[in-house]
């Protein structure tokens, strides 16, 4: 049988929940099995990368219609109600009635006595639907916000010691925002104003982004693997803030560079592009089998001075001798980067920030012995929790007095320079401009 946006949607929301899988990869997975139009390709992305987003929200407004608690019942029968109550309540294109008969149709299918129950618990959704309100600010701006922006409490509260509750209610709102699509230019072969009026050619609607010069923003999304230049190694996939880490360790032509933690390759490169591609851009990862994304991206655009080397990055130091420069783009909690992966929201605690926090420090101070006398170290994270970011970076310079910080101001476009902390660092947030959030920071040895 045929299957539908919805049903689509629903087997990806129970193979997050139930198998742990990352809802970015289930949906593409599903998509590329499935036979769907361009538009019901976009309702699925909206319903599983909503009802994710939403959770705790849907979860707050099914709760009154259900005698029996959420968690108690069949997996695919509380995803069915999660992503039907997400279009009665976040999508107003889809009339009320259209979304429960759906529902309804897909409980027949799936488990004929359930559908009377579905049918029973959304319309009674839609009956209260004015009723249930969020609990107020007054009486807590915590559970508020975590309700009102689809947050878990402790994240909120998290942001609100580091950030203050305006910045934190914005920083919640922009992880709720779909991530725009991005491209890189390969500067190794054209520049980004060749690309753009390539882009314009094909009737592709894209702008040059504010956040760094080698960006360009698309205005809408489509597979990018299809485009000319894409496939003839002109342009990659990355975000904005994830190109400004190349740009802030500045490598120049014939030196020897260390990417400590390389996979998928994005940052890897950049680096060889921005050296012009002479030099050495020595790619490690723990994985194998990521170590085969790397080498891919890298003859897609035609890079031949990246060699890749899997294996413990402790091992690497003491084996692969003294570097130019060294990129560590260290594992972290990912925080910055919800609104591509809203499923991070709920699969983080409070207990790993500090267990990540301790790995990244044991990691800067081991990597940092391979950089030679006078060179340069860039330390970066996707996320936006200060444990895992400027607190790293302050703890490391406090114990190794060789290494000082280094201004970071001259290395990134004058657009971002209101991000800088401490002069060595930027943190660039997701409501800024509407990018990933970000952490850069720039070390020098003496």
């Amino acid at each position: 049988m045929a299957q539908t946006a919805r049903d689509i949607a629903l087997d990806v929301l129970l193979a997050i929940e139930e198998r742990g899988a990352y809802s970015n990869l289930a949906l593409a997975n599903a998509l590329k099995r499935a036979r769907l139009s361009a538009r019901d390709v976009g309702l699925t992305t909206e319903l599983v990368y909503g009802t994710v987003g939403r959770l705790n929200t849907l979860d707050y407004y099914l709760a009154p219609a259900l005698k029996t608690p959420l968690h108690k019942l069949e997996p695919w029968v509380r995803n069915l109600l999660r992503l039907t109550a997400y279009q009665l309540y976040f999508l107003e294109r889809i009339p009320a009635f259209a979304a429960i008969n759906e529902a309804v149709e897909i409980a027949k299918r799936r488990g004929r006595k359930a559908s009377g129950f579905v049918n029973g618990v959304l319309r009674g959704v839609l009956r209260n639907q004015q009723q249930v309100k969020l609990p107020s600010k007054e009486k807590s701006w915590v559970r508020h916000t975590a309700l009102q922006h689809s947050h878990p409490e402790w994240m909120v509260k998290s942001w609100e010691r580091a950030f203050g509750r305006e910045e934190t209610e914005a920083l919640c709102e922009a992880n709720n925002e779909r991530p725009a699509l991005s491209l890189r230019v390969n500067s190794h072969r054209l520049t980004r104003a060749e690309l753009l009026q390539e882009l314009q050619e094909q009737e592709i609607a894209a702008h040059p982004s504010p956040v760094t010069p080698f960006g360009i923003i698309l205005h809408e999304g489509l597979d990018v693997t299809r485009l000319p230049a894409f496939q003839a190694g002109r342009c990659t996939v990355q975000d904005e803030s994830s190109m400004l880490v190349a740009q802030a360790l500045d490598p120049q032509p014939r030196e020897r560079i260390l990417d400590c933690c390389a996979a998928p390759g994005g940052k890897t490169t950049h680096l060889a592009e921005l050296m012009g591609d002479e030099g050495e851009v020595v790619a490690v990862d723990v994985h194998d089998h990521k170590i085969e994304l790397i080498e891919n991206v890298a003859a897609r655009l035609g890079l031949t001075s990246i060699r890749t080397w899997a294996g413990d990055i402790r091992r690497v130091v003491t084996e692969a001798g003294t570097f130019d420069r060294i990129l560590l783009d260290a594992p972290c909690s990912g925080l910055g980067v919800i609104k591509r992966k809203p499923d991070l929201k709920w699969r983080k605690f409070p207990e790993d920030i500090h267990e990540i926090a301790s790995l990244q420090r044991d990691l800067l101070n081991t990597v940092a012995k391979a950089l030679r006398s006078g060179g340069v170290l860039v330390y970066s994270t996707c996320t936006i929790m200060p444990e895992e970011n400027i607190e790293v970076v302050r703890s490391f310079l406090a114990a190794h007095p060789d290494f000082e910080a280094d201004s970071i101001a001259e290395h990134l476009p004058a657009t971002v320079h209101g991000a800088i902390v401490d002069g060595c660092a930027v943190q660039l947030m997701p409501q800024q401009f509407d990018s990933d959030g970000f952490f850069i920071a720039r070390l020098r040895r003496k």
